[in-house]
């Protein structure tokens, strides 16, 4: 049986999990409301103050579906509590960030700024030379925050670049002068 599928989901104080047809899971919270249409294969239970997933066999697909539908609830929850964030650290010289509104400016080393719109629901928070993305959906936080750092991804032999605040980069030995 999936270990992380039977698990079952606490529901804090101020938050309510509804479950309509075809598995549409509604959650709201204190900071906003997320909702998501999950596989309809998938039982998914308000027992109390819990929530529970069951799966109807042992097929591959459904066991895969198990986790990964509890996940998903389990994402949704924590979002509408604490929220979710991820920083990413601007490297460089003459990279810079800056905010107005809701654009963020990036330069880059490009012969233009490159300009960028927070979506709906999310923020970006400059501070130096890091920015935070926070948002409550998991989901938009990550794919937001892998664009931001696409448009200048970091290189290995300076380390220039946007970076995630908890990546690594592999370093490269740069080319030896002849003598």
């Amino acid at each position: 049986m999936s270990r992380i599928g039977r698990m079952p989901i606490a529901i804090p104080a101020g938050v309510t999990v509804a479950v309509a047809e075809n598995n549409k899971v509604t959650v709201k919270g204190p900071k906003g409301t997320l909702e998501r249409v999950l596989p309809a294969e998938m039982e998914i239970k308000v027992e109390g103050a819990e929530v529970v997933v069951n799966r109807p066999n042992d097929l591959k697909k459904m066991k895969s579906l198990h986790g990964l539908t509890r996940t998903l609830i389990n994402n949704m929850v924590v979002g509408v509590t604490t929220g979710y964030e991820k920083k990413l650290e601007v490297n460089g010289v003459g990279y810079r960030a800056a905010k107005s509104g809701k654009k963020l400016t990036l330069s880059l080393g490009y012969s233009h700024p490159v300009e960028m719109t927070d979506p709906e629901g999310l923020e970006a928070v400059v501070e130096g030379n890091i920015i935070t993305v926070k948002g409550i959906d998991k989901e938009k936080v990550g794919q937001y925050a892998a664009e931001i750092r696409d448009k200048r991804r970091p290189e290995p032999y300076k380390g220039k670049g946007i970076k995630y605040a908890d990546e690594t980069i592999r370093r490269k030995v740069g080319k030896t002068g002849k003598k």
